[in-house]
């Protein structure tokens, strides 16, 4: 009798919120604004209002932009986010980065030499605690973090009156992350991998020779065989596509021997972190507001991809305010 493998189901209890996250999610990190925005409005209406899914059944998440880090503009920046998305509430909402940047409506506020300005006026404890009141008042279930480091995220954890429910990073083969996933293990903090492909970054993970040769032994793509590590290890991964077929093999991984799980944490190499964000608060796989961002900082994919990336996966990541 063959059993079925669930590994694509698996979901990740929250200790410091409510619900659970699905391991295999669908991020809306697509760079075309226009059209991305558009597949928003138009995959919650008719998955939403026509029953396609039921909201309980999909985990929302967003982000907090950087130029919203005081506490008196978190609030209208989450109020806006479910506006745009026409949610009651926010199954996680995080901060996208530990930097503040000046307030107002530049979403990139840069200075004459083309340097982020940023706003000494705030402290990320300060912009948590505005987070904190979120969950307080009923429609935030859980809040996190991005694009920290271990050091800010040991402070912010030490300091919170809510611990933080989950934080994405980037985190892959190349980059694994093993002293900040021990430490969320410890407490209880889930650990989403932003980025579990790199975005396709060179080099990338995809033709690596060990991952390569673990693809062909147990026939599967390479990219099934770094997101299938990344779950099996205790992660919660974001993948993303505009094309159906890839979302698709995305969400269809299996489960890897031992012998697979322990090739790919020994014998890889390679070292590298592919984005810089953790030291400047600037993220590095997306466009510029000026390249056409807007107000937000991720988007969501064209329509059908995304409502079929939903209906497998359970997960939606999108836009930050």
């Amino acid at each position: 009798m063959t059993i079925p493998d669930t590994l694509r189901y698996t979901r990740i209890p929250l200790s410091h919120g409510s619900g659970a996250i699905p391991a295999v999610g669908f991020g809306t990190l697509i760079r075309d604004p226009v059209a991305t925005k558009l597949a928003t409005k138009k995959l919650m209406q008719t998955a939403f209002k026509e029953g396609t899914i039921r909201r309980e059944d999909v985990f929302v998440t967003t982000k907090l932009w950087n130029t919203n880090h005081r506490p008196e503009r978190v609030k209208p920046a989450f109020d806006a986010s479910r506006r745009r998305l026409q949610i009651d509430y926010v199954d996680c909402y995080l901060i996208h980065t530990p930097f503040a940047f000046r307030p107002g409506g530049d979403q990139d506020p840069r200075d004459e030499r083309g340097q982020v300005i940023y706003d000494p006026g705030v402290t990320l404890l300060e912009t948590w605690q505005a987070l904190e009141r979120l969950v307080d008042d009923g429609q935030c279930q859980s809040i996190g973090l991005s694009d920290i480091t271990l050091e800010k995220l040991r402070e912010i954890f030490a300091a919170a009156r809510i611990k933080p429910a989950a934080v994405q990073v980037e985190c892959h083969p190349y980059f694994p992350q093993w002293d900040l996933l021990d430490f969320c293990r410890e407490h209880g903090i889930v650990v989403q991998a932003g980025a579990p492909l790199a975005h396709a970054s060179q080099p990338r993970i995809v033709d690596d020779s060990v991952i390569a040769a673990i693809a062909q032994r147990v026939d599967r793509t390479p990219a099934q065989v770094a997101l299938a590590w990344a779950v099996q290890r205790g992660t919660a991964v974001l993948t993303t596509s505009t094309k159906p077929d890839r979302i698709r093999e995305n969400f269809e991984i299996s489960a890897l021997p031992e012998d697979a799980m322990r090739e790919i944490r020994y014998d890889i190499m390679t070292s590298i972190r592919f984005n810089a964000v953790v030291g400047t608060g600037v993220p590095g796989f997306i466009p510029r507001a000026n390249e056409g961002l807007g107000d937000a900082t991720a988007h969501p994919a064209p329509p059908a991809a995304a409502a079929m990336a939903i209906g497998a996966g359970m997960l939606l990541t999108t836009s930050a305010t």
